[in-house]
């Protein structure tokens, strides 16, 4: 039997449609906009051997392609399997970025795997859960008559709690002004009672740590699950967020904006969160996110897996330090956001309604990441790539 071997890979960047979205006061946030069609662009990676197996996951950016494009041919030749070897021998040669463009093709070689031992990548991690509790992660705030005001937001919640969701994450406005962002908070808690989780994330959005203390002490007024990259530091300072859980009580969600295992573990060490966020498209896939998974779980703390897709449901299947999946992002007018409509070819989907009366989501047991793309849809919007080896 001839070694395994990896022989060619295709990258190909392609777009799909977003309804009724648009972009709010500086051009970086999508929100709701009726009548409005927002083009959204992400790279389709696919991992060919020798003995036909493949490997193939939807995901990434242009500076992730950018970076994967510096060490793709180190990959041609080697032995798929060998993981932990080529994830440590990238990691070394990109010690000078940020390695977001490791995690595709991490997760591109868990794939095949999984396809090669005719097992769920959750399978292969040890995972066991088969539902995964879900919270409802909305839009940013906009001024377009959707997630407009603080009573708007509370009526969302409202929704999302009667269709099931145990929680519901505010992203608040990006031209935000504190006192609409803590009446937000306010409302939310009064509309749906104490029972719900909330959680608060302004994505880095507001201007000052003092404004953020302000917001964070009305997280503690309103009882919520946690406050997630509150200011503007973008979300790195390690300092800052240690003097920020020192005053207020609601429990910091940090590290989404840090890549790798010993950053996030310099931020947990020194204070800086309660709660550790991981993604496996971000933190150098399935290999990398499951590290940080195991030494929150070390320290004693949480994980909280971010955005939704069917990498994130496999990894959350397989780690118990962790609570909810995260179905974003939502609206009232645009239940579903994104790709899924039209790059699954099978009945793979995030929405807002897919979660079932008990507010879950399901785990594909299926081979590798348990989802067949729509690849007549991918070529057909493809508007560029890249091929390596033969």
């Amino acid at each position: 039997m001839s070694k395994l071997k990896i022989t060619k890979i295709e990258v190909h960047e392609f777009t799909f449609e977003m309804s009724d979205v648009g972009k709010d006061y500086n051009g970086f946030n999508l929100v709701y906009k009726k009548g409005s069609n927002q083009k959204g662009t992400t790279y389709i990676t696919k991992v060919f051997t020798n003995d036909g197996v493949t490997g193939e996951y939807v995901g990434g950016d242009s500076p992730s392609f950018a970076q994967f494009n510096m060490f793709a041919d180190y990959l041609i030749g080697k032995d798929p399997t060998q993981r932990e070897l080529i994830y440590n021998d990238i990691k070394r040669a990109m010690r000078k970025f940020d390695k977001m463009g490791m995690g595709s093709i991490d997760i591109c070689l868990w794939d095949l795997a999984g396809k090669m031992y005719e097992c769920s990548i959750s399978e292969m991690l040890g995972g066991w859960r088969t539902e995964l509790p879900c919270y409802a992660s909305t839009m940013h705030g906009d001024r377009n008559g959707g997630l407009d005001s603080p009573q708007a937001y509370a009526e969302f919640a409202v929704q999302c709690k009667e269709l099931g969701y145990k929680g519901f994450k505010i992203h608040g406005w990006g031209d935000y002004k504190l006192e609409e962002e803590i009446a937000t908070v306010k409302a939310v808690r009064q509309a749906v009672g104490p029972e719900m989780d909330l959680m608060l994330d302004p994505a880095c959005e507001i201007n000052t740590w003092l404004e953020a203390v302000k917001l964070g002490k009305a997280c503690d007024e309103a009882g919520f699950l946690w406050l997630e990259d509150p200011y503007k530091d973008t979300g790195i300072s390690m300092h800052g967020h240690k003097k920020l859980r020192e005053i207020i009580k609601t429990p910091l969600l940090q590290t989404e904006h840090i890549r790798g295992l010993e950053q996030h573990v310099d931020f947990i060490a020194s204070g800086a969160t309660d709660i550790v966020r991981v993604d496996p498209d971000y933190d150098c896939g399935f290999t990398g996110a499951m590290k940080i998974a195991s030494a929150a779980e070390g320290f004693g703390l949480d994980v909280e897996i971010h955005s939704p897709g069917p990498a994130q449901r496999q990894m959350m299947a397989a780690i118990r330090n962790t609570n909810y999946y995260e179905m974003a992002l939502v609206h009232p007018d645009t239940p579903e956001i994104g790709r899924s409509n039209n790059i699954y070819a099978d009945d793979y989907k995030d929405s807002l309604d897919v979660i079932d009366k008990n507010g879950n989501v399901g785990v594909s047991k299926k081979p590798g990441l348990g989802v067949q793309y729509n690849w007549d849809f991918i070529m057909k919007n493809r508007t560029g790539g890249r091929v390596y080896g033969r």
